[in-house]
């Protein structure tokens, strides 16, 4: 997007808060479930089904993204998208997300005015009729995008991590290692000793387009939540920390082990187990009634002494840390 001239895009500790949230606020959508949207001392949403799946996620300057690697776009789009799985993880559908924004001064507006169109094209893209209905925006040194996401049932039963049983197939919609894959690619090329510096794209590599926009813009496969759901799965969640550590936690849930297929992992069944932030689905489903859009990649048996097994081995990996996994380098 072209820049815009300083006159026209000032820093954010140079214009009201109405301004900026009237920046926002022109880049959301309707919601298909609000009856009472942006504007009020709080948004009220329909509950068809009567329940509401609540979910929140926040995304820290730091720990989460860098803004060297990350533009306003790409982080509204993340925020969004990761909480959506979340959502989609319970067997629900999305229906709001709420923003709390904490902003330096010295940001300009188009970033806001960026970050909420990537929220709202996230929206768009992966969760028809969910929106932005409101949040909160206040002054920090440290950029933190906080977002609180809601989601409708529509009479299903949700579907949680601890309801595996021997016999079930082990399956996963979206991609495994890829976003891991992007991580490596701006840690080993994209930096100037500990400093980040801008992506520079003449510089990747074949695939590695693919598995930067899966780091900064993931896509998780949010419908297949609710059909999951529907074809009646057994237990599932977001893989967020990384198939190791995230299917350790849906065996203990379960009382059960998951034996893993290395063959069914892809290419780099490594990086598929280890990797982070894949948000793709994880469920286990009674065998022969996998929907489409789900792939097997193991099979759930009663318990052993490890949780987790890979062709019949223990897992030696601990899953994913940002703690750990990121530095703490600014920029």
């Amino acid at each position: 997007m072209p820049s815009r001239p300083e006159a026209d895009d000032p820093r954010l500790g140079d214009v009201s808060e109405g301004r900026i949230l009237q920046a926002i606020l022109t880049r959301t959508a309707p919601a298909a479930h609000t009856l009472v949207g942006p504007g009020d001392d709080a948004a009220v949403i329909a509950t068809p089904s009567g329940s509401v799946v609540a979910t929140t996620d926040t995304l820290v300057h730091g720990p989460d993204f860098r803004l060297a690697w990350s533009s306003g776009y790409d982080l509204g789009w993340k925020a969004a998208a990761v909480n959506l799985a979340d959502v989609a993880a319970m067997g629900a559908r999305p229906t709001a997300l709420l923003v709390a924004l904490a902003v330096p001064r010295d940001l300009r507006l188009s970033f806001v005015e960026r970050l909420a169109d990537g929220f709202r094209e996230a929206c768009a893209a992966l969760a028809p009729g969910c929106a932005v209905v409101g949040g909160d925006l206040t002054v920090s040194d440290v950029l933190t995008i906080a977002v609180t996401a809601l989601g409708d049932l529509e009479g299903r039963a949700p579907v949680t991590r601890d309801g595996a049983r021997p016999g079930d197939v082990v399956a996963v919609a979206g991609e495994l290692g890829n976003a891991a894959h992007g991580l490596a690619v701006l840690f080993g090329r994209f930096r100037d000793g500990d400093a980040p510096v801008p992506v520079d794209v003449a510089k990747l590599a074949a695939g590695e387009s693919a598995a930067l926009a899966a780091q900064l813009r993931p896509s998780p496969p949010i419908g297949l939540g609710a059909v999951a759901a529907t074809a009646g799965a057994t237990a599932m969640m977001d893989i967020s920390d990384g198939l190791a550590l995230d299917a350790r936690r849906m065996a203990a849930a379960s009382g059960v082990t998951i034996a893993l297929d290395r063959a069914a992992l892809g290419t780099d069944p490594e990086r598929a187990i280890a990797g982070g932030e894949d948000h793709a689905l994880l469920a286990t489903f009674p065998e022969g009634m996998l929907p489409p859009g789900f792939r097997v990649i193991g099979r759930v048996i009663p318990s052993a002494d490890e949780d987790l097994l890979c062709d019949g081995l223990p897992v030696d990996i601990s899953g994913w840390d940002p703690y750990r996994d990121w530095d703490s380098v600014s920029g």
